[in-house]
């Protein structure tokens, strides 16, 4: 979707009015501090003192919070409160939203306001206090909270009806009141996301998740688990065609899956390099389709807005966020999709191209092929191998940057956790620009907090304490390579030269484009005796970062010499030449190489680059002239693994 067409939903949306019916809870949170503690003079217990406290919407109120952020014309409020400091705090935050609390019904007896206690110390959450466990909420409330449904129906442009917490509806003559009412206003909108009573209510829309999709058709999901998208989209299009209203299926990293007259709609997930929280996703995703199809636009569209808006809240950490307009913006520009989550998790999935180790992702491809004119190549783990352990050496290197003067004296579960984080960060960010891993390694730092900030380096000191260890590696593979103690072939993955002459044969224009510094790209090239078939131009990083960058190549490529996107392939093991490969419409081509023994398949590159969006994937180049043969279309024939 367009940035200029997210302008246009938000700005329309911040006409709509959405009411806004479920379990209203208060989330308080108390950061305990055992130096202030004493003894009890009056019982001899030890007292636990609280450093600072605070408390955020939860459950519908959190709701209520994201519609805020998005700035509708109005949000109408219908639930119950109990009469306590809760409550009260409740009704105060939710006006402070700009929300009408006028049907926030206080019922005085056999209800506390529903609340979560979280004590935290030395950061860790103790186990938690709950208020409203033994609630019963009684008919006369029931009835309150009926009649401004109905009022809602009749006034607003939406309702989001909300149900979360165990036991919150108890009469069961609620339910059939409900039904009654949602049938009478069966042309309005209401958003149906219960945890208990999906099943229950009819003329609604439904957001739920994978699990609850299965759940919905008497389908039992492990803990966990997630629902294959073949699944999800056989289960959301039973329960639409059941009731016949819009079904939005929340898939977490896989994206959200509309249901309609028109079929399943899929919105790919988004790959987002930063660490990620998913609480209250699901609030904010919800929130904005609702907005979405209150302000009449279809339901593909809502999941995608939706769908960015959830991809801001997920990167707030420790807190359920919000999403406001100018973050989604922001995110919307020039995603990062996730293709093909489940392929990616499943090698037995996999079909290969018969008699060869191609994998096809996307059969679909096979049409694309045979126009390839320009091509362009990773250099590291694609061609080359003089710099495989680049990971070994980047990862000591990140660990000690975060643990600064810690590094030896940090307790092993605390050293394992940061390991884990760094492990993660290189796995994602592998391919991008070193600049941009140190960006991210500065991030770390702070936010692992074991390093003072004023002895936190800059991504220039760091990116340069990591090329001094690997150019001491690289510069002693050179060595050996200038004494002819070692040649070509024991440096670049098989096959790789003979098809990069197979390809100039053909009269492919090629371009090399490394996140390694431009220099050193252009050296090696020259050492390995390739450099001269890359006639199109050897590309690497800048002193200006900003001016060079794999999705800058390969758009230059294609306005440079009008190409049609299957015009082009693109070759790489890392995500990102893989991702701006299909973002062009080109052909992308993963090489899932094993860099120590230069041929063979490394299942851990596989993943990353199925989610990025290759359409094939090879091992090496070992079965070059078969490769050949596929891309420019010749009598191709493919099976099941």
């Amino acid at each position: 979707m367009e940035p200029s067409r997210i302008q246009h939903i938000i700005e329309k949306i911040s006409a709509a009015k959405i009411a806004v019916y479920g379990d209203f809870c208060l989330d308080s949170y108390w950061i305990m501090d055992e130096r202030g503690s004493e003894v009890s003079i009056e019982t001899g217990l030890q007292a636990q003192a609280v450093a600072r406290h605070y408390y955020t919407p939860g459950g519908a109120a959190n709701v209520v919070a994201n519609l805020s952020a998005l700035n509708p014309a109005e949000i109408r409020v219908i639930g119950t409160i109990g009469d306590d400091m809760q409550g009260r705090e409740l009704r105060s935050q939710l006006e402070n939203l700009g929300a009408d609390t006028s049907a926030l019904f206080v019922q005085k007896e056999y209800f506390n306001t529903y609340s979560y206690l979280k004590r935290l110390v030395d950061g860790q959450e103790e186990p938690r206090i709950d208020f409203g466990v033994y609630n019963e909420r009684n008919i006369e409330t029931d009835q309150k909270l009926l009649a401004a449904i109905e009022q809602a129906l009749q006034e607003s442009d939406a309702v989001i009806f909300n149900q979360q917490v165990t036991g919150s509806i108890n009469n069961e003559s609620f339910i059939e009141q409900a039904n009654a009412l949602f049938k009478n206003y069966s042309d309005k909108i209401v958003m149906l996301d219960s945890r208990h009573f999906n099943d229950r209510f009819e003329n609604t829309f439904l957001k739920c998740n994978d699990r609850e999709i299965a759940s919905l058709n008497s389908q039992l999901v492990s803990p966990g688990d997630d629902v294959p998208i073949t699944e999800v989209k056989k289960y959301g299009r039973a329960v639409y065609e059941k009731y016949k209203k819009p079904v939005f299926v929340t898939c977490g990293e896989r994206g959200i899956i509309a249901f309609d007259e028109t079929g399943a709609q899929e919105v790919h997930g988004l790959q987002l390099k930063s660490k990620l929280d998913t609480v209250g996703a699901g609030d904010t995703a919800i929130s904005a389709i609702t907005l979405c199809l209150a302000a009449g636009f279809s339901p593909l569209e809502a999941a995608t807005f939706g769908n960015f808006a959830a991809a801001v809240t997920v990167q707030k950490l420790f807190t359920t966020g919000t999403a406001n307009p100018q973050e989604i913006l922001s995110v919307s520009q020039d995603p990062d999709l996730i293709y093909n989550a489940d392929l990616a998790e499943n090698e037995r999935s996999a079909i290969f191209l018969q008699d060869s180790e191609f994998e096809l992702c996307e059969p679909g491809v096979l049409e694309k092929l045979g126009q390839i004119r320009y091509a362009v190549f990773d250099h590291d783990g694609t061609i080359s191998s003089l710099r495989q352990g680049w990971e070994e050496i980047m990862e000591p290197v990140m660990m000690k940057a975060i643990l600064g003067k810690h590094y030896d004296t940090v307790d092993s579960h605390a050293f394992h956790k940061v390991l884990g984080q760094v492990k993660e960060f290189i796995h994602k960010t592998t391919g991008i620009q070193t600049i941009y891993q140190m960006e991210g390694l500065v991030n770390l730092v702070r936010e692992s907090g074991y390093v003072p900030e004023n002895e936190i380096l800059d991504k220039f000191q760091y990116k340069a304490l990591y090329n001094d260890g690997l150019m001491e590696m690289v510069n002693k593979r050179m060595a050996k390579l200038a004494a002819g103690e070692l040649g070509q072939e024991d440096y670049t993955m098989k096959g790789a030269v003979a098809f990069l002459h197979e390809l100039k044969e053909r009269g492919v224009t090629m371009y090399l484009a490394s996140g390694t510094d431009a220099e050193d790209v252009k050296h090696e090239a020259e050492m390995l005796g390739y450099a001269h078939l890359f006639d199109g131009g050897i590309y690497g990083a800048l002193k200006d970062y900003t001016k060079f960058s794999k999705k800058m190549i390969i758009e230059k490529i294609i306005k440079d010499n009008n190409l049609k996107g299957n015009e082009l392939a693109v070759f790489g093991d890392g995500p990102d030449e893989i991702r701006e490969g299909r973002r062009a419409g080109g052909i992308s081509v993963g090489i899932t190489s094993n860099e120590v023994q230069r041929f063979g398949h490394n299942p851990a590159k596989r993943p990353r680059l199925v989610k990025a969006g290759a359409h094939l994937l090879i091992p090496d180049f070992s079965q070059y002239k078969k490769l050949t043969t596929l891309l420019f279309q010749e009598n191709v024939k493919y099976a099941d693994a």
